[in-house]
C-alpha cells in the first residue's frame, strides 16, 4: 500500500489531479474574494494556472504525494452536499470545488486548504484538511505544517479545529517585504516508544487519569484511583520492556503530550502479523479537533512499519468506540453479548473490530 491518490469524506472526494485541471485550478486562484488578505497573489493568467499545476502534479510524480482537488459527491452518501439548494458554486469548474493536502517541503510536509468563497462556512475546509492530516500522519513520517496570516481568521480557525497548534512563524516566497511572517501551525506528531523515562512516565499517568475521570473507556472504571491508574500503566510498562508491546506518544510542537495508545502482540506466534490496540486515548481538553483519528493514523504508521497486516481492537458497547473505529477503517467481526460487567444491571457486549494495514480484505477463510 501507498499514499492514497483518492480520499473520501462524507461530502468530497480528494483526488489526484492531472493535466486535465488547469481551468479548475484557475477558478480556485483567480477568485478576488479568496486573496482579500493578499491581493497581490491573485491569478490573472491561466499560464499561471498551468505552471501551478504542473509543479503539483511534479510532485507527485516525484515523492508519490501531493495536493488533491476536492469534488462534491453526487451520491446518496454525499447528498447533504446540497448546500446552495443545487447551485454549483459561483466560478467553480465541473465539480471541483476546493483543494487540499500536502506537499514536501524542507524537512516536513506543507498542508493547503482553499475552497470557493460560495462554499465556505459550512466545515467542508475543517472536514477535508481533517481528512488531510488523518492521511498524512499515517503516510508520511514527518511533521505537517501549514502557513496562514493571523488576519486570515478563517484559514487560523479551521486550521485550530483540525488540532493544529501555533508553532513560530515564517515567510512565504509570495509575501511582500512590508507584510509581517505568517504563523506556522503544526499538527501533533505520533512517535513510538519502547520505554518511558520518569518524565514520560508521569505524563502518561496525568494523562490517563484525566481521560479516565472524563468517564472514557481506556480499561477503568470512572472514579478509579490514581493508584489503580498506576497499576495498569506498570502493566504496560512491563510488556513494553519484554518486548511485547510498544507505546505510541501523540505530542503537540511543544512536546506536551496530547494522546496515546499501545500496540501488543499476542503470545500466539501464528498471530505474529498482528497487533491488539489498548487505552487508545486523547487529552479531554481537546475534543472535537479530530485528534482521535490522527491518533490511530499515527498507530497505523507505526504498526505498518513494523510488518503488521490485521490490527485488532476490543471494545465494550455502549461507548461509542465503535462508530469513532469505523470512521478509522475497522470492521466489526463479531460480539460476546453481555459480557462485561460494569454495573450491577448494566451489562455489555464486547466487541472486536479489525482492520487490514496492508490492503487485504477481510473476508473469512470459511473452513471449519
Amino acid at each position: 500500500m501507498s499514499f492514497p491518490e483518492v480520499v473520501r469524506t462524507p461530502r468530497l472526494v480528494l483526488r489526484r489531479p492531472t493535466a486535465d485541471d488547469v481551468d479548475a485550478v484557475y477558478a480556485l486562484h483567480s477568485d478576488p474574494r479568496m486573496h482579500w488578505f493578499a491581493p497581490h497573489t491573485v491569478m490573472t493568467r491561466r499560464a499561471q494556472a498551468e505552471e501551478v499545476l504542473a509543479s503539483w502534479c511534479a510532485a507527485w510524480e516525484a515523492h508519490g504525494y501531493g495536493y488533491w482537488l476536492a469534488e462534491h459527491r453526487d451520491d446518496a452518501e454525499g447528498a447533504a452536499f446540497r448546500l446552495l439548494g443545487g447551485v454549483r458554486p459561483f466560478g467553480s469548474v465541473g465539480p471541483v470545488v476546493g483543494v487540499t493536502g500536502m506537499r514536501p517541503a524542507d524537512g516536513y510536509a506543507n498542508l493547503a486548504y482553499r475552497f470557493m468563497p460560495d462554499l465556505q462556512g459550512h466545515g467542508l475546509a475543517t472536514e477535508a484538511v481533517r481528512a488531510s492530516l488523518v492521511t498524512g500522519t499515517e503516510w508520511l513520517d514527518v511533521p505537517l505544517r501549514a502557513l496562514a496570516s493571523e488576519i486570515n481568521v478563517p484559514s487560523v480557525s479551521t486550521a485550530i479545529r483540525c488540532g493544529m497548534e501555533r508553532a513560530g512563524s515564517a515567510r512565504h516566497p509570495d509575501q511582500l517585504p512590508a507584510e509581517p511572517p505568517l504563523t506556522v501551525f503544526e499538527a501533533p506528531t505520533v512517535r513510538a516508544v519502547t520505554a518511558f523515562d520518569d518524565a514520560a512516565r508521569a505524563e502518561v499517568l496525568d494523562l490517563w487519569c484525566r481521560v479516565n475521570d472524563a468517564g472514557d473507556a481506556v480499561g477503568l472504571l470512572p472514579g478509579a484511583s490514581r493508584q489503580q491508574v498506576a497499576v495498569a500503566l506498570d502493566e504496560h510498562v512491563e510488556d513494553m520492556a519484554a518486548g511485547r508491546a510498544v507505546a505510541c506518544l501523540m505530542r503537540a510542537p511543544d512536546g506536551v503530550l496530547r494522546g496515546l495508545g499501545w500496540w501488543v502482540a499476542g503470545p500466539n506466534p501464528l498471530q505474529s502479523h498482528t497487533r491488539t490496540a489498548y487505552r487508545v486515548m486523547v487529552d479531554p481538553e481537546r475534543r472535537g479537533r479530530g485528534l482521535g483519528r490522527v491518533l490511530v493514523a499515527g498507530m497505523h504508521r507505526v504498526a505498518r512499519s513494523d510488518g503488521v497486516e490485521l490490527a485488532i481492537l476490543d471494545y465494550r458497547s455502549g461507548t461509542g468506540i465503535g462508530r469513532f473505529s469505523e470512521s478509522c477503517g475497522y470492521a466489526e467481526v463479531g460480539r460476546v453479548p453481555r459480557a462485561i460487567r460494569v454495573a450491577p444491571g448494566d451489562d455489555r457486549d464486547s466487541v472486536t473490530m479489525v482492520r487490514r494495514l496492508d490492503g487485504g480484505d477481510l473476508a473469512p477463510d470459511g473452513r471449519t
